[in-house]
């Protein structure tokens, strides 16, 4: 037997090959822009993610000790992959590897690669099969937060999900049904939509971390089911940071209750990402500029949008003024649809978007002629401000999001795993097989790497700092994960993986929408990139 290696001399190594990179990089937007180095930019944004999750998961495996033989074993396999793709070919895409030279990094990454040469040097194939064996008889690496209140918490939701969201998930996504309102109702008594709403407006007041568990049990079951809390939870934040005193007191009662559901109305079509090109218009109607709004233009892509009773809503109030500065947000009620009558408000109107996955909320284009919304719909009752509001927001719901990936990638795996162990072939169960083995393996690599970092992102927003910058590579690097989880299990369901019978056929259509919603993956290397540079000055 090897003697055991020592991780936290490879992650030194690794992270003076980040600072190096983030050298090299600096060195380049001296006397260029950004964009025009997109590519050595966000190559080092995932070199820093990387390295974040292997910092995460070191902390992880030193909190745990030795308790669990499991954790060690994937620790280490985590190290010796992630360390190989530093030094050989980091992926950002199926067809994009970001490698040392795109930087400049050559010699660092011989340097990191000699100082790990212990770890990838070699054949990992006896690792990777013990801890595929682990997973066949039932073993899990350590999920335990030390804290009773948060395994408890975890316990409970994950309760709920295999009794109410996980039997039922998958009829619901091939019927393209709305979450059944029963289903809402239970979620709302449990506290879902109100985690981190404070007590004194009826929510719990919980932490974001309680948030990340509540969500990514949720989107085990089903990510729509994780995802209905993303609505409230966007909308809590922005009136509780943002809202007057009677805003607070009127709304956020009612959204902690599960009585209101929001819905994020802010895209339109044709300005994606670029929300200072945003068009439509909310106007005061009335001489003297008090009276309700009227708005007027059209949105996309509104998740939800037929059974809420609240929209907040990005609008330019400003038309004189260039950008984001004109931008305002409006909090709108409207009657709740029926599959009816979709949109029974006056001057509102929309159509769905049919979606491979992501359902059960429904995805809307919407268009508004003349829709009108009380004088005190304006949120913070200051014109403006909205983009600002908006980006108070961004950090928690990318956070969020990044459960949700957890979520969905453990799902894959589990659906991998036991597919593997029910499925013979040639006289014994596929998950003999090294290359089904492999599969799982380094899928619970990848859930744990991003379940750690993702989990570290949520306590740097609990602790008040600002933290885009680890929100993003939470981002990031789940999406990644349930992406790959998601086909690699499909890949061992062969081709009934194919058919829309088997439920990793919706699992891999809800994890491709990961990398894009909340800021596209090459958004979020754009904002690690730029903010690491920036903080270095």
């Amino acid at each position: 037997m090897r003697d055991a290696i020592d991780l936290a001399h490879v992650l030194g190594a690794a992270q003076a090959y980040r600072a190096a990179a983030l050298d090299a990089l600096a060195q380049r937007l001296a006397t260029r822009r950004i964009d025009d180095e997109q590519r050595a930019a966000h190559g080092f944004a995932w070199i820093a993610t990387s390295i974040a999750a292997l910092e995460a998961v070191q902390d992880w495996r030193a909190a745990n000790g030795d308790a669990n033989p499991l954790d060690a074993q994937v620790a280490e396999l985590a190290f010796a992959e992630t360390v190989a793709q530093l030094v050989g070919g980091l992926p950002m895409g199926q067809n994009e590897l970001a490698r040392p030279a795109d930087l400049g990094l050559s010699h660092a990454a011989r340097d990191l690669a000699h100082a790990a040469r212990d770890l990838i040097e070699v054949d990992h194939a006896p690792l990777r099969a013990a801890i595929a064996a682990a997973l066949a008889s039932g073993h899990w690496p350590s999920e335990t937060l030390h804290d009773a209140e948060l395994d408890a918490i975890r316990d409970q939701f994950r309760k709920f999900t295999d009794a109410e969201i996980l039997p039922h998930a998958h009829q619901w996504h091939l019927a393209n049904d709305l979450i059944p309102d029963a289903t809402v109702a239970a979620m709302a008594d449990l506290g879902t939509f109100g985690v981190c709403i404070p007590e004194e407006f009826g929510g719990l007041g919980l932490s974001k971390l309680v948030m990340c568990l509540v969500t990514e049990e949720l989107s085990r079951g089903w990510i729509g089911a994780g995802s209905l809390g993303t609505r409230s939870e966007i909308a809590g934040e922005l009136i509780a940071l943002g809202g007057t005193a009677e805003q607070k007191a009127h709304w956020l009662p009612k959204i902690a209750s599960g009585e209101v559901l929001p819905t994020a109305v802010f895209t339109e079509p044709d300005v994606g990402s670029d929300l200072g090109s945003l068009q439509t218009r909310a106007r005061r109607d009335g001489p003297d500029s008090s009276g309700d709004w009227v708005i007027t233009g059209s949105k996309t892509w509104i998740t939800h949008a037929s059974r809420s009773d609240l929209m907040t809503l990005l609008a330019r109030t400003l038309p004189d003024a260039k950008g984001y500065s004109g931008l305002s947000m409006l909090l709108v009620p409207k009657p709740r649809g029926t599959e009816a009558d979709a949109f029974p408000a006056d001057g509102m109107a929309g159509s769905e978007i049919e979606v491979l996955g992501y359902r059960g909320m429904r995805e809307y284009a919407l268009s508004f002629d003349g829709m009108r919304a009380p004088a005190d719909a304006l949120l913070g009752g200051e014109q403006g401000q909205g983009f600002k509001q908006l980006m108070r927001t961004f950090e928690g719901a990318r956070v969020q999001t990044a459960a949700r990936a957890v979520g969905v990638a453990r799902r894959a795996l589990e659906l991998g795993l036991d597919y593997a162990l029910n499925r013979k072939q040639f006289g014994q169960p596929i998950a003999a097989f090294p290359r089904v083995a492999d599969k799982l393996a380094m899928s619970l690599c990848d859930l744990i790497l991003s379940r750690e970092l993702t989990y570290a992102a949520a306590r740097a927003k609990d602790s008040g700092k600002r933290c885009d910058i680890e929100a993003g590579m939470a981002k990031l690097l789940a999406a990644r994960a349930a992406w790959s989880n998601a086909d690699a299990s499909l890949q061992i369901h062969g081709g009934n993986g194919y058919a829309l019978e088997y439920e990793i056929s919706r699992v891999l259509c809800d994890a491709r929408i990961l990398n894009i919603f909340e800021g596209a993956a090459e958004i979020q290397a754009q904002v690690i990139a730029r903010g690491l540079v920036g903080g270095r000055n």
